[in-house]
């Protein structure tokens, strides 16, 4: 049967009846208080051997009173409810020396069993401390029980050079993620450095990460640092990590094994500190099974797992995610606007194939393209409907769902152009006309079937997005401007 003394302060009675059943019924004994004060006198007086306490009471904040508590108590844990559950709260709880945050409402039986890991922990063992975290503009936005477990995640991470491999769909803010961990850790100071595996031609990779000598290879006209010299005593993100060819993969694991890589073309081994940071929107053990990804390299960049939720796993977010980025777009000049309750609850039911990034999208379009200060339901309907095809998409291209589909199209309109050619040859320029008059509605198939998800959209078409960038500008596309 556990023992101990529990000190627990809330200014709610009601929370503070069923804490006391709670404890009590697992064999702990209990006292309760309203007031920061008592809380306080009794730490003081050297009563408690654990204290839950809420965060905002009459006459306190548990922020100010836990340093006061853990200079004479260094070694007394503290768990901090709140029912404010941002990414912030979750920092400056671990800064102030918190054993455990949670998020109001809680569940009993985990409040219970965090008590008993924290009576029966080593001496000091708790959330490790951050950096200072006071910063207006908080980084990750969202209330919902998905997101405090990424909160809680990232507070006990961020001071430890631990590598973490960050997963979730395309749009549901792993860049953010991994900044934040940098930028409330202790490599703050040091250079954040990403860089997107899909973005850079596999021949080019290991030159783009490492470094080349002058001369390593044609064109190599003078020495060229890589991204883990850029990174140094900072950290690096390696983003879409899945997309890494197999060679630059081995030499990524002899960096995590030994912490020293060698320059393309160089010979002397350069000693490494940085932090690193993986992300992927794929499943690396498929990829294993298939033949294409390391497994021991998945085991060495898995070493702290962080799942990020779907927007549509956390609706109860949208809200708060809606005033962030009307926020965000006012201070960048863009007039004020709101929702009413039904435009907001049609956000909420829709499914969000590109989460929050798609979300946002939708926020700057809104604000950019309605003069009206509320948006309506209708507004919000007709924007979340498919785009109609136009008669050369109806005509041209199947549904654009899978990739397969669009595949077929090209097949079936080059084939309409060549088939009649039998074994002759075509006339010249006759292969880049059809590529021209191709090229705009399979790209715009391919965008409208992702609600103008660039990510979605160039995995669907097989380009990375900096090609499918690239094309959509030099094309001029009317069709995307609606998506921008």
């Amino acid at each position: 049967m556990p023992t101990g003394n529990i000190l627990v302060a809330d200014d709610d009675a009601a929370i503070r009846t069923v804490l006391n059943q709670a404890l009590a019924r697992a064999g702990y004994e209990v006292r309760t208080t309203g007031q920061a004060a008592t809380l306080w006198t009794w730490a003081a007086q050297g009563l408690g051997d654990l204290i839950i306490t809420d965060v905002v009471m009459p006459d306190g904040n548990a922020f100010d009173l836990l340093p006061r508590i853990k200079r004479v108590r260094p070694e007394l844990p503290i768990i901090v409810m709140s029912a404010q559950n941002t990414f912030m709260t979750a920092i400056k709880a671990s800064e102030r020396g918190a054993y455990e945050y949670l998020p109001k409402p809680f569940d009993l039986k985990e409040l219970v069993a965090v008590v008993g890991r924290a009576l029966s922990r080593p001496h000091g063992e708790g959330m490790a401390k951050s950096a200072s975290a006071e910063a207006e503009d908080i980084p990750l936005v969202g209330r919902s029980a998905a997101m405090q477990d990424v909160y809680r995640a990232l507070a006990r991470l961020m001071p430890i050079d631990l590598t973490v491999m960050i997963t979730g769909e395309s749009g549901t803010g792993k860049e953010l993620v991994a900044r934040a961990l940098h930028d409330y850790g202790k490599r703050r100071t040091g250079p954040f450095v990403a860089v997107n595996m899909a973005a850079i031609p596999k021949d080019l990779i290991e030159s783009e990460l490492f470094g080349h000598e002058k001369g390593a290879f044609t064109g190599a006209l003078t020495r060229s640092s890589g991204r883990f010299e850029q990174a140094e005593g900072g950290t690096l993100f390696l983003d879409e990590i899945g997309d890494m060819p197999m060679e630059a993969q081995t030499r990524l694991l002899r960096v995590l094994q030994q912490g020293e890589y060698t320059t393309v073309g160089g010979r002397i081994p350069i000693k490494t500190n940085v932090r690193i940071v993986a992300a992927t929107n794929k499943d690396l053990r498929i990829l294993i099974n298939q033949g294409l990804f390391r497994e021991d390299l998945f085991f060495r960049l898995n070493v702290v797992p962080i799942r990020l939720p779907g927007l549509r796993e956390r609706v109860e977010d949208i809200p708060d995610l809606v005033r962030h980025f009307f926020g965000i777009v006012e201070r960048e000049g863009l007039p004020r606007k709101q929702l009413d309750s039904e435009a907001m609850d049609a956000l909420k039911r829709y499914r969000w194939p590109g989460n929050v990034r798609e979300l946002e999208n939708l926020v700057r379009r809104l604000s950019a393209l309605y003069p009206q200060e509320t948006i309506t339901r209708p507004i919000i309907d007709a924007e979340l409907q498919p785009p109609a095809a136009t008669p050369m998409q109806s005509a041209s291209l199947a549904p654009p769902d899978r990739p397969e589909n669009l595949t077929a199209a090209v097949e079936r309109r080059m084939a309409e152009y060549f088939g009649s050619f039998g074994d002759g040859l075509p006339p010249p320029g006759l292969y880049h006309r059809v590529l021209r008059e191709i090229e705009p509605p399979l790209i715009a198939a391919a965008l409208a079937a992702t609600r103008g998800n660039q990510i979605r959209a160039a995995e669907l078409l097989g380009l990375n997005r900096n090609t499918l960038r690239k094309k959509i500008r030099e094309l001029d596309m009317q069709v995307v401007r609606s998506f921008r």
